[in-house]
């Protein structure tokens, strides 16, 4: 069955636009290839990730081996010390955490928060699906969270897609009462917990919620993966204007005229802390931050050099 376009362009997104998203088969695989500032991914790719993690056989032990890899049952069968042997790790698992939740179904130019980030998202599942990597995600939403073990898979994307889609759609007034939405540190405790060693973590979220959790949990999965953070805000994020009429949230509406000079200085400095407490914890713990607004075009994402360049 053909899925037709959104009825709200710019505020949900089909899953036909994010098939579409899928970028030339030329950009393939992730690779890290320096320090914060200069990282990028692209077509390099790194051959080995340690010994692996994957059992393959075992062989009689020979001297050199390490002991911490001796094979005691076969050893115990055959009155010969054996050694096991692992099988090197070619591919790079990736995973992604996508903060789809009501801060994030917002936006004042061009498109939500939630859009721009769905096709992100979806830009770099493709990615690392083309490059052959296993792709896991996490979509933290309004309501709760879904979670996809990582695959190689087509099918796996296209579910994947699929989920966030009918995520980007605006919800009807639930009739009972109202499940408390997943913070952010809960979704990254969530990660940590799956996420293998070496893994290649996205973290795609307008970290509203950045608190002292999230940035316990963020250490620590960056002692073990390698994170890639991408702050998405839209221009009314950093600040208010003035005196510009109504703004509203589908329920609610708030007269931006009203609002007291201090209140629109403390929203625009709350804003200014957030960004700035994550660009330091980033480069504290070599993690990559790129910060792209509604506006932008996510395809710059994947070209970060020649962004700059731009610029």
């Amino acid at each position: 069955m053909q899925q037709t376009a959104p009825e709200l362009p710019g505020i949900e997104i089909s899953k036909a636009e994010l098939i579409h998203a899928r970028p030339p088969k030329s950009v393939t695989g992730f690779s890290p290839s320096g320090p914060v500032q200069t990282h990028q991914w692209g077509t390099n790719r790194s051959a080995f990730l340690g010994q692996g993690m994957e059992f393959a056989e075992s062989r009689i032990y020979q001297p050199g081996d390490d002991v911490k890899n001796i094979d005691w049952c076969v050893t115990a069968r055959t009155g010969q010390a054996h050694t096991k042997l692992f099988q090197a790790e070619w591919e790079r698992p990736v995973y992604l955490l996508l903060d789809l939740r009501s801060m994030m179904q917002f936006g004042s130019r061009v498109r939500f928060k939630s859009h721009l980030a769905a096709e992100i998202a979806a830009q770099l599942a493709w990615v690392g699906h083309d490059g052959g990597d296993r792709i896991g995600a996490l979509i933290l939403g309004r309501q709760k969270t879904h979670s996809f073990k990582s695959a190689r898979t087509r099918a796996s994307v296209l579910q994947f897609l699929d989920a966030v889609s009918s995520e980007t759609r605006p919800q009807a007034e639930p009739a009972g009462p109202v499940s408390e939405e997943p913070s952010l540190s809960d979704g990254l405790r969530r990660l940590r917990q799956i996420c293998r060693p070496g893994s290649m973590v996205f973290v795609i979220s307008d970290f509203a919620d950045l608190d002292d959790a999230c940035e316990r949990e963020l250490k620590y999965l960056a002692g073990r993966t390698h994170i890639v953070s991408i702050q998405v805000s839209d221009p009314l994020d950093s600040a208010l204007p003035a005196s510009a009429g109504r703004i509203s949230n589908g329920r609610e509406t708030l007269q931006l005229n009203s609002l007291r000079r201090g209140v629109l200085e403390d929203y625009a400095s709350a804003f200014a802390y957030r960004s700035a407490r994550l660009k330091k914890l980033s480069i504290q713990h070599s993690m990559v931050l790129h910060q792209i607004s509604t506006p932008e075009s996510p395809k710059t994402l994947l070209r970060p050099r020649l962004a700059r360049s731009d610029t």
